[in-house]
């Protein structure tokens, strides 16, 4: 049970991160913080926090754990203004969808409190952003990733990882370069390529009425381009490396089909798309193998 959840960020993960910790008994008080007042107030009336705090270092004052839900971009910048308070008992984690950028802004920032620091990442989310669309069970039979630092004190880990479970997640420990590597293959190009594909249609003469006539199909395959702008563009940024090593080894496989295409190689194009057939067939969220 923990005294005081500081909740810095009252968007969709941060919220449903407190309604969570609230519905599982595991906190009694939650303080909350964002830029926007008027956001915070909705977190307040809707009974996500219990009190408003005017700042990022006063929403950790008292606080046993902090969980950290604002843009990746934007991580060094509050962990900085919540420094001061850090205490060695003080678990700290975030919710961002990358790690190597969020490490290494938790080590410029925190310096010698960084220990209390376990970066985490909860595989769950919806197209929509917003404190109105929190929910309680995001989480529940979700992935986390939890990436340690080097100094990250075990007991905290062990703590994050107990929090997450309790939660109902299953959580798994990677390094930050495996988990960024990782998720450029099966989160971060997918998002890039539902973005440029929308866009793509958009942009020709007819793609409006292109787009009125998807089917189920289209549906699925674009979901993810509703996604929130900013949030994805920090991810982006964040992951660029490895973005682009997943972009080229995209376009090798579509030059393959497009190849296959301009040679009528019917045979050919059905030998790739039942290769990929017999990946995707059996395929059921599999965990990621995690790594240290």
């Amino acid at each position: 049970m923990f005294e005081q959840l500081g909740l810095i960020g009252c968007g969709l993960m941060g919220g449903s991160f407190a309604l969570a910790l609230k519905r599982a008994g595991l906190v009694k008080r939650v303080v909350g913080y964002s830029k926007s007042p008027t956001t915070t107030e909705k977190a307040r009336q809707m009974g996500v926090i219990d009190l408003a705090a005017p700042s990022a270092l006063l929403a950790v004052a008292g606080a046993d754990i902090v969980i950290v839900a604002v843009p990746v971009s934007a991580t060094e910048a509050t962990l900085k203004a919540i420094k001061h308070l850090v205490t060695p008992d003080m678990l700290i984690m975030d919710v961002g969808s990358t790690k190597t950028d969020v490490v290494a802004a938790a080590r410029s920032a925190l310096r010698d409190r960084v220990g209390s620091f376990v970066p985490a990442h909860p595989i769950a989310g919806k197209e929509v952003a917003g404190i109105e669309h929190a929910d309680a069970d995001l989480y529940r039979g979700k992935q986390v990733i939890l990436t340690p630092l080097e100094k990250t004190l075990t007991v905290h880990l062990q703590k994050a990882a107990t929090v997450w479970g309790a939660l109902g997640a299953q959580v798994l420990h990677m390094s930050p370069e495996r988990h960024d590597a990782t998720f450029a293959a099966v989160s971060h190009l997918p998002h890039l390529l539902a973005f440029a594909f929308i866009n793509g249609i958009a942009a020709q003469p007819d793609g409006a009425d292109y787009l009125a006539l998807g089917g189920p199909g289209f549906r699925d395959f674009s979901r993810i381009a509703a996604s929130d702008p900013k949030v994805w563009r920090d991810i982006l940024l964040a992951n660029q490396t490895e973005l682009r090593a997943q972009t080229q080894h995209f376009r090798a496989a579509l030059d393959e089909f497009e190849a296959l295409l301009a040679a009528q190689d019917g045979p050919g194009l059905e030998a790739l798309i039942d290769r990929a057939s017999q990946v995707r067939a059996p395929w059921r969220l599999a965990a990621p193998r995690p790594t240290k």
